[in-house]
């Protein structure tokens, strides 16, 4: 059985790490931010069952892949106003899920989780889009996408 679980958790390193290097930028961003959902998902479930180890884990986690992961790949040069306020943003989410850390707030991660769901919806269209209509659908729904990310950005700085 231990052999069978080592295989296991093998195959699935692989499917993520080729999903990875064939993916989108834009499937790049969404899986970003369905990492980041996933470990703050986890975090509530290990508050509620009051592992503490693992919470801090899951929210450590999530910290940074918004901080090393969503923040790091903004263009600060190009991006101009939106870069900075969604820079701003996930300042703010890093920020609350660390406070949420120390005090075990449950309504702080579920913010910072509906966040990054708005976010990723914008995302989730541009990445599933087919490659033949992905160069014409990429600038409108890349520009609805940055709009939406400015509007909460906005919101929250």
């Amino acid at each position: 059985m231990f052999g069978y679980n080592g295989g296991v958790n093998a195959y699935a390193r692989v499917g993520v790490e080729t999903g990875v290097v064939a993916a989108s930028p834009a499937r790049l961003i969404v899986m970003l931010y369905d990492g980041a959902i996933a470990a703050c998902s986890l975090a509530i479930k290990h508050m509620r069952e009051n592992n503490y180890a693992a919470k801090s884990a899951d929210l450590t986690k999530a910290i940074t892949i918004i901080d090393n992961g969503l923040r790091a790949s903004l263009d600060q040069k190009s991006g101009g106003e939106i870069a900075q306020s969604l820079d701003s943003l996930y300042e703010y989410m890093s920020g609350r899920l660390y406070n949420a850390n120390s005090k075990s707030d449950i309504a702080a991660v579920e913010e910072v989780i509906k966040l990054l769901k708005d976010l990723n919806e914008a995302w989730t269209a541009l990445g599933e889009q087919p490659a033949v209509q992905a160069n014409a659908a990429n600038q409108t729904q890349g520009n609805q996408a940055v709009q939406q990310q400015n509007h909460l950005a906005k919101a929250y700085s």
